[in-house]
């Protein structure tokens, strides 16, 4: 689903037009941005949490040169799902195929 699908579906769920949809989609949008440069932090119950996180500086290697690159400090938004948005995923019971995996940061080795 991208931004036009979702406001297709605002607009049907709720009985609105396209437009008044596309206004209500960026407006919550905002909401979120402007939560997160204020608090650094967006909650929605049974959603998830966006929250802005820190990374630490780090040494990394250009793939083409192999030259090593320092990465400095920066600011990331993260998003953690709910529970309960999780277990809907679970519940749709979709196939995962190897090209749909995803390594985690957790998972990454730095060299």
């Amino acid at each position: 689903m991208n931004k036009g699908d979702l406001k297709n579906f605002v607009a049907d769920e709720a009985g609105v037009t396209k437009a008044e949809a596309n206004l209500m989609i960026d407006v919550i949008l905002a909401g979120i941005k402007e939560g997160l440069l204020e608090d650094g932090k967006v909650t929605l119950v049974g959603f998830g949490t966006f929250s802005a996180v820190a990374r630490k500086a780090r040494k990394a290697r250009n793939p083409q040169t192999g030259a090593a690159i320092d990465v400095p400090a920066k600011m990331v938004p993260k998003f953690k799902p709910a529970a309960a948005l999780k277990d809907l995923v679970l519940e749709l019971g979709l196939p995962v195929t190897e090209d749909e995996v995803e390594e985690t940061e957790d998972e990454t080795t730095e060299e």
